[in-house]
């Protein structure tokens, strides 16, 4: 396989793996990251690629995300975003994780989970690197490096997969070569089935083709194109009722089926142009426009103890009806100039580049919310289900009024400039910064209270790198960044932004001719300004504060001796609250020391594969473990997720020439476990055991 536009100009650590047609890139030239070996980079970096993807039968950027440690589940609105936090911080609880597409910011609007269908490779970036990217969470950022069309080449799979639950899926990748400088990639998957909720079915769809196209033997243009949708009924899960994890079977609904599916749609468009002036600069130009829409209604679990019924009889669960109509446009604009000079002795490796950032969300937002409970609140009043014999429609849906009719507007104006040094053969200083504009614009029209608030930041970052020997490295790394906090207050107050400073050491090794390769590393980050939902108010927000995160990181992956394929991931997180503040959610009082929500102390993934033949047939059998401890499931209280470990199998065999059987199962041993908690009544139950089978063609 050869490789990708996106892993072009790559340094000589690569070495190429006989009979599977792969390719191992420790150094490659990226927007945001120039021309670098990893192990000379001041940075923690894991990559989960297609392969570990394909062999594991991974379908959401979710579960790819679980197989590093840094990186961990939080809320997901129901299950119609994705998001996740690094290092222990979560940013902006209102909006979905933000991430990177081949280097451009996106992820922000609503356009439902991610699929990993058109997804080359994950990249974790960790620790401090606002001094180039600027916006962003200090514990490091998620790259996903597409799927784009490979010049000169005609190749495609083809798969066919039924899951358990009654779940089919179709997914298809054809690269063509049109002539000999034009090539289209068409990627596109469909996906319909039950899950193990009671009642939910879900429906996925996506269209992600890629246009290459080159001129000479220094231009390369690319366009890509995103056209998805998500149709699945929103889902706030379980509720545990005195810290009992069994108040209701795992597969109970406690919506209304009435309610029918919420919809997520994106459509998305990117074009990057890059230009080699010489072997040593380069030039890449870009611009990318995504649009999302989500539409839908749910009947959700009260969270106010004052109007839950359950907290008086034990059974009947009060809840809110709530209809939502949220849309976002994110367009961006940039340009960076890469390369490298001497001065004197010394060597320069510069990044010199400048973006424009646009994105603005549409928020409609309106809700049935019953009294506060009394001897003579009736069920109807208060749109009540029977958590032990749920009866669906049996009160008429009530009426919702708005509660948000909010546009919210970000732009910001950026420039940058890194430069990494060699001072000798084995030492390396990183210096670099960022200035950038932003304003930020509040249109409430229900309170016709228009804010506004416009500021400049200037984030530095400075890192050095001292090769011990050939295969080790040790690093440091000093950051300051910013997120910009979208939306408002309910009294119309536009928040400063989040601003953060982050400082990591640690040591990088690549063994075995580059085939294994790890680091090690702890850290510790600082954030202000911190947000968090403010549940009285849907829709907005309140300041709490301060909040620290620190941890020790291990991350291998690579090949050992006798064709085996090894991952591990270990991360030990020390999140806490900084300020003493009073819980705008529950009305808690948090203190410092508290732990932030859904963020467990220890996390592990670990898993091998090996290569074998049966006869003259190519195979892989391979298995991995994940272990999560507790966490705090509540801001401000004792409610705790449980620990859990989950076990995987997983394989695929030749049939015949370019036709492959594979298949997995997760949660092997039928373990129950949770995702995420908002609430003790808003608690996300994982997956039981799930099987899958397929076919795969190759051509």
């Amino acid at each position: 396989m050869a490789c990708s536009p996106a892993m072009a100009e790559a340094d000589d650590d690569v070495s190429v793996e006989e009979g599977r047609e792969a390719i191992t890139v420790t150094g490659v030239r990226q927007s945001y990251r120039g021309n670098f070996a990893v192990r000379e980079i001041p940075q923690a970096i894991a990559v989960i690629d297609e392969a570990v993807i394909e062999e594991n039968n991974i379908l959401r950027l979710t579960d790819a995300l679980d197989l590093n440690a840094s990186v961990v589940r939080q809320n997901t609105l129901g299950g119609l975003w994705d998001s996740f936090a690094v290092r222990g911080f979560a940013g902006d609880e209102n909006l979905p994780s933000g991430y990177l597409v081949n280097g451009f910011n996106a992820g922000r609007g609503f356009s439902g989970q991610r699929d990993v269908a058109g997804i080359e490779r994950v990249e974790v970036l960790k620790g401090p690197a606002a001094a180039v990217l600027g916006r962003g969470e200090p514990g490091g950022s998620i790259n996903l490096v597409t799927k784009q069309a490979e010049l000169g080449r005609t190749f495609g799979t083809a798969s066919l997969q039924y899951r358990s639950f009654d779940t089919v899926r179709a997914e298809g990748d054809a690269n063509v070569a049109l002539t000999g400088n034009l090539t289209a990639r068409l990627i596109g998957y469909a996906e319909s089935g039950d899950t193990f909720r009671d009642t939910v079915e879900q429906k996925r769809w996506g269209f992600l083709p890629s246009i290459g196209l080159g001129i000479g033997d220094d231009t390369r243009i690319t366009y890509d194109f995103e056209w998805t949708r998500v149709e699945v009924p929103f889902d706030r899960g379980i509720v545990v009722l005195n810290g009992n994890f069994d108040t209701v079977p795992r597969s109970r609904f406690l919506g209304e089926p009435s309610d029918g599916d919420t919809v997520a749609r994106a459509t998305g468009h990117q074009l990057r142009v890059q230009h080699d002036f010489a072997d040593r600069w380069s030039l890449l130009l870009g611009a990318s426009h995504r649009d999302t829409q989500l539409t839908g209604a749910s009947s959700d679990a009260e969270t106010a103890r004052a109007r839950q019924k359950l907290f008086i009889d034990g059974r009947s669960l009060s809840r809110q009806r709530r209809t939502r109509r949220y849309s976002s446009e994110h367009s961006v604009l940039r340009a960076e100039i890469a390369g490298e000079f001497e001065t004197g002795a010394l060597r320069h490796r510069v990044l010199i580049g400048g973006d424009y950032d646009y994105f603005d969300t549409d928020q409609l937002f309106s809700r049935y919310r019953g009294p506060v409970v009394t001897p003579a609140t009736t069920d109807r009043a208060g749109y009540v289900l029977d958590l032990q014999n749920p009866v669906y429609g049996r009160y008429p849906v009530p009426a919702t009024a708005p509660i948000t009719n909010r546009l919210d507007v970000q732009r910001t104006m950026g420039a940058y400039i890194q430069d990494q040094i060699s001072l000798t053969d084995r030492l390396q200083v990183r210096i670099g910064g960022r200035f950038d504009d932003f304003l930020l614009r509040v249109d409430d029209r229900l309170t016709r209270v228009l804010g506004r608030r416009k500021r400049s930041r200037f984030s530095p970052q400075a890192g050095i790198v001292y090769e011990l020997s050939k295969p080790l490295s040790l690093y440091a790394a000093y950051g300051e960044g910013y997120r910009a906090n979208i939306g408002a207050g309910a009294d119309g107050s536009v928040f400063e932004p989040e601003t953060s400073t982050s400082i990591e050491a640690g040591v990088k090794l690549s063994a075995l001719g580059g085939r294994l390769n790890g680091t090690l590393a702890v850290y510790q980050l600082d954030k202000s300004n911190v947000l968090a939902t403010d549940t009285l108010n849907p829709g907005f927000s309140v300041a709490i504060g301060k909040a620290r995160s620190r941890g020790v990181e291990l991350d291998i992956n690579g090949k050992l001796p006798g064709d085996v394929d090894v991952l591990l991931s270990y991360a030990y997180t020390d999140a806490e609250a900084r300020s003493r503040v009073l819980d705008p959610n529950f009305s808690f009082q948090i203190e410092p020391g508290d732990p932030l929500i859904n963020i467990p102390a220890h996390n592990l993934n670990v898993q091998a594969a090996k290569r074998f033949t049966i006869g003259e047939r190519a195979a892989l059998l391979g298995g991995g473990i994940q272990y999560v401890s507790k966490r705090n499931g509540e801001t401000g209280t004792d409610f705790e997720l449980p620990a859990h470990t989950l076990a995987r199998v997983f394989g695929q065999v030749d049939l015949m020439p370019n036709l492959e059987l594979f298949g997995s199962v997760t949660n092997l041993f039928d373990e129950h476990w949770y995702a995420n908690s908002y609430s003790p009544v808003w608690v996300q139950p994982g997956a039981p055991r799930t099987a899958t089978i397929g076919l795969r063609a190759k051509l």
